[in-house]
């Protein structure tokens, strides 16, 4: 009897709140009361019914189908009505497009409406027998009238613990985009060359013009490239990016245009590239002054015609894309060495963002380190922890060549090795010991810092020098460092492949002594 199943459904209004196992013990218990195999659950959603529950055999197979609002169907007809409806699936005017699909077919139906509170119907649930005949269906008036009051109770609870999942997503997403536009990865700051960063983040939202963005590496510029597109009316279409350095050049323009199967060996099938499946939003397209000039005249023509050819076709498609490039290289100068496109440059160049290094913005540096150590902590599970006031000040004073790139990094590393709740100055790396770098520029004028003590030539391994070689070299020794010189692991942390990080590592002259 139905009674037997009130400790069921009163366990279901008040724990399981997750629609998933809400919906799953819903059936099940639904499904035992009448000895039979299948049920499923399906809901409203614009033109369609969504199966969104199914328990039973073969279950997989009707999880997620949909029925279009203007097929006839045995859900559609009870979420219409909002009445109960029994039915044989191969008789009458029914949708069978599910049965199709089956290995077993059901040999009778039932299935009652999903009601709100205030009896607005937005679903369906269905509990289905496959015995010959529908043998085991329990019809008789005065047991379904139990079972509908029960139903009837379910449904409401069903719909209040759908409403709180998408409330919670709903928070989630919210969530996720504040700290993304405020908080994440840098985007957090006080001072007032920072403020000016978010107020010209805001007004280049307001456009579809292309955007530049320069900095070193590590200082937020894809942040910078997400916070645009989000405020932007472009923010419900895709924001892509693509790395221009980090495949070969031979990759870079199939994945940019994509290709028709047969355009190259091995393109044995078509593929979209990122300009097409961007449509309607925004590429980013990081690192471009890394980009071959070859690929540069088809970036400025897409920029000037709207449209794109893939390879392998002879017809072009028009798209709607902003564009918004990155780079860590001076273009000025790319440009006179003949190695990027002058056209392309005041194309990219129309609205200009420049992201300052860390070490131009030492007011913030305490607060962006409390900031990540609350975050690594929480998303990690650890223990939250603190800094002392005098690896606090080393740090402040340090040139962070890697940015906040650099500071995540290093965070997440005191938070796993630092024994105690407060991290010591002799729990930084060694490359954090150096003496902290003055910044002082030479007399040239051409923006060489002089040493701390201009008699001194030598200076000890790890410690910048200010240039930006220098600093990479700092920020490269301080990762192998952390990793014991495990290079692997020292470029999964930087973001980089191991062959990238090998061929900088010989550019620099760094390998391990002894």
């Amino acid at each position: 009897m139905p009674q037997k199943l009130l400790p069921t459904f009163v366990d279901l209004l008040f724990r399981k709140l997750d629609p998933e196992k809400f919906q799953e013990s819903f059936l099940e218990a639904l499904t035992m009361v009448q000895r039979v195999e299948r049920g499923s659950i399906w809901v409203k959603q614009d033109d369609r019914y969504l199966c969104t529950g199914a328990v039973g055999e073969e279950a997989d197979k009707v999880l997620g189908v949909s029925i279009s609002h203007s097929v006839k169907s045995i859900v559609g007809d009870v979420i219409k009505s909002g009445e109960k409806i029994i039915a044989e699936p191969g008789k009458g005017p029914y949708f069978r497009g599910v049965e199709d699909h089956l290995a077993r077919k059901n040999s009778l139906v039932l299935c009652f409406p999903l009601s709100l509170r205030d009896g607005t119907v937005y679903g369906a649930v269905q509990i289905l027998d496959t015995t010959a005949g529908g043998r085991r269906m329990n019809l008789d008036p005065d047991y379904l009238e139990l079972l509908e009051g029960l139903v009837a109770i379910g449904g409401i609870a069903l719909s209040a613990s759908l409403e709180l999942a998408d409330q919670q997503e709903e928070n989630r997403r919210m969530r996720q985009i504040i700290q993304e536009l405020q908080t994440a990865h840098g985007m957090l700051g006080q001072s007032q060359a920072f403020q000016k960063i978010r107020g010209t983040v805001q007004v280049y939202a307001s456009n579809d013009f292309p955007v530049l963005i320069t900095g070193e590496s590590g200082t937020g510029k894809e942040l910078a490239a997400r916070a645009i597109h989000r405020q932007s009316l472009r923010r419900d279409k895709p924001f892509l990016s693509q790395n221009c350095s980090a495949i070969p050049d031979t990759l870079l323009e199939s994945e940019l245009f994509g290709y028709r199967k047969g355009a190259f060996t091995g393109a044995d099938r078509d593929k979209e590239g990122l300009f097409a499946a961007a449509d309607g939003g925004t590429l980013f397209l990081d690192e471009i002054g890394d980009m071959p000039l070859g690929l540069q005249a088809k970036i400025l023509h897409v920029l000037q015609s709207q449209e794109i050819k893939p390879l392998g076709t002879t017809t072009s498609r028009r798209i709607d894309v902003r564009i918004i490039a990155a780079t860590n290289r001076n273009l000025e100068e790319a440009i006179g060495k003949g190695a990027f496109r002058e056209d392309l440059f005041y194309r990219l160049n129309v609205l200009p963002l420049h992201m300052p290094p860390l070490r131009e913005r030492k007011e913030e540096i305490p607060l962006l380190l409390n900031h990540f150590l609350k975050q690594f902590s929480r998303t990690s599970g650890r223990r939250s922890k603190k800094l002392d006031a005098d690896a606090l000040e080393k740090l402040t004073a340090y040139p962070w060549p890697g940015n906040i790139r650099e500071m995540e990094n290093l965070v997440k590393y005191l938070l796993t090795v630092a024994p105690g709740e407060t991290i010591h100055l002799s729990d930084l790396p060694p490359s954090y010991h150096s003496r902290p770098w003055t910044g002082r520029l030479s007399k040239s004028g051409g923006g060489e810092p002089l040493p701390d003590h201009p008699e001194e030539d030598a200076r000890p391994e790890g410690r910048p020098d200010g240039s930006m070689a220098g600093m990479e070299r700092s920020y490269i020794l301080s990762l192998l460092e952390m990793t014991k010189w495990n290079v692997t692991a020292a470029a999964k942390i930087a973001g980089l492949r191991r062959t990238t990080l090998t061929t900088r590592m010989k550019k620099l002259g760094i390998s391990r002594k002894g």
